[in-house]
């Protein structure tokens, strides 16, 4: 397998896993987030920038062949949600520092095809 194929498809299932995080705290209210209002704001950026989609074309599109051209444009919407969200919890970390660790691996991961 290709090892930019194997990027992208790491960043995928991270991408799925941080909007899955997010659903989960979000329907499970739990005691970690102190501001449920302030979660639900990163929930609805998560919907609005369709994050679930982009992962899902991002693993259709590699998982055979390297797609160069299409990954670089599915990864550069992706990394316009995540810089937004990423500042908003900066901002809130109080409330939100659980998703902190998440957000840093997926910067790590994204910062691999920004160029």
């Amino acid at each position: 397998m290709n090892f930019e194929m194997q990027k992208a498809n790491l960043l995928a299932e991270n991408i799925k896993a941080f909007a899955d995080f997010v659903q989960k705290c979000h329907n499970q209210k739990t005691g970690l987030i102190l501001n449920h209002d302030k979660l639900y704001q990163v929930k609805l950026w998560v919907e609005e920038y369709k994050f679930q989609s982009l992962a899902d074309e991002l693993l259709r599109i590699n998982m055979f062949d390297w797609n160069e051209k299409y990954t670089l444009l599915l990864v550069g919407r992706f990394w316009k949600g995540l810089c937004i969200i990423d500042e908003f919890v900066k901002h809130n970390y109080a409330e939100l520092f659980i998703l902190t660790a998440r957000i840093h691996t997926l910067k790590s991961l994204s910062a691999l095809f920004i160029k």
